[in-house]
């Protein structure tokens, strides 16, 4: 059953629509990934100091929410390394022989990039350990009492694995991770830049004010931005001259009912549903979930996160409460006395 995340143009994991256009609008080279600067540096250092070396990188961890770019920082650091990449994902690997078959494919120096890397079965994760650690992989041959174990020595590599999710990841798969960085999300100005560069890869024309109005409703999130772009273009496109203005951008944005701070249809209703129904009462999450027909785990993976960021809902003991900020969003008075 299609799910209401599914159909949000707001949402920051993948889309069918994203995958023909993502790839073109990816940096290639560190020095044209736009953000993260902590994290560029700190990689800048590793990969110099690993070619001088010649030396696989280390094993590298990236996390954070959806659409921050862990894919594109992974492919980039496989470019600066002059190394193939190989990637996968943790649903995807289902037996300890599909990681086995993959690790021996790899070359010297390679890097297995693992998407999701926090649902790999435990399995699984144990054929990881020894090839992390001692490039090697045990295999059984045979079965049942005559059955053997054989080592596989492995060329060194780097796995990169991403998640957005790094608390469901093991002590023992996670301490095997040498660089381990977090990525945050976007400020206005730097999803500015982004949304330049993809309308000049995408050849649209597109103003400093459209691409201003366009990042601030983007949830400091790359993906979500270049795909309001395209939205946008397609307005530009049948209502206008096909530039992409503030004007343009707004009259877009608002007919897609995405508002000034980047809430849809789908948040300004959890939030309404909990000041109207719930008299903004502390409510528990999965009465909320009921109220608004949405799963428990997809209101605290997929819809919270952004509220708490703009500081529009607090978790509390006694449940989710609606603050002063998201109040004042919908034009609504603090009731007194709930300081």
């Amino acid at each position: 059953m299609e799910t209401l995340e599914d159909r949000r143009i707001l949402t920051a994991g993948m889309r069918e629509e994203d995958r023909d256009t993502e790839p073109k609008l990816r940096p290639e080279r560190l020095e044209n990934y736009i953000g993260q600067e902590n994290v560029k540096e700190n990689l800048r250092v590793f990969i110099e100091a690993a070619k001088q070396r010649g030396e696989a990188l280390d094993h590298v961890l990236l996390y954070g929410p959806p659409g921050l770019g862990k894919t594109t920082l992974s492919n980039i650091i496989a470019n600066e390394m002059g190394v193939q990449i190989k990637t996968t994902s943790g649903p995807a690997i289902e037996r300890p022989g599909d990681m086995a078959a993959v690790l021996n494919s790899l070359g010297e120096g390679d890097i297995l990039f693992i998407d999701e890397i926090h649902r790999l079965n435990r399995m699984i994760e144990e054929v990881l350990y020894p090839a992390m650690e001692d490039y090697v992989i045990d295999i059984m041959i045979g079965k049942g009492p005559g059955a053997r174990s054989v080592r596989l020595d492995l060329p060194k590599f780097t796995l990169i694995g991403a998640t957005t999710r790094i608390g469901l990841l093991t002590a023992p798969l996670r301490d095997r991770f040498g660089v381990v960085h977090r990525l945050e999300p976007y400020g206005v100005a730097q999803l500015k830049v982004i949304l330049l560069r993809s309308a000049d890869v995408l050849k649209v024309e597109l103003d400093e004010d459209g691409a201003e109005e366009i990042a601030r409703r983007s949830r400091g999130t790359p993906r979500i931005a270049n795909r309001l772009l395209k939205r946008v273009r397609d307005f530009a496109q049948v209502k206008y001259d096909g530039k992409i203005t503030g004007e343009v951008a707004r009259f877009a944005l608002d007919l897609l009912e995405v508002d000034k701070m980047g809430l849809d249809y789908i948040d300004r209703k959890m939030l309404m549903a909990m000041i109207d129904k719930f008299g903004g009462k502390p409510v528990g999450l999965d009465t909320l979930a009921a109220s608004i027909n949405e799963e428990s785990e997809t209101i605290e993976d997929v819809y919270e996160p952004y509220l708490l960021q703009l500081g529009y809902i607090q978790r509390t003991p006694r449940g989710r409460v609606v603050t002063k900020r998201g109040y004042a969003h919908f034009g609504l008075t603090y009731p007194e006395g709930k300081e």
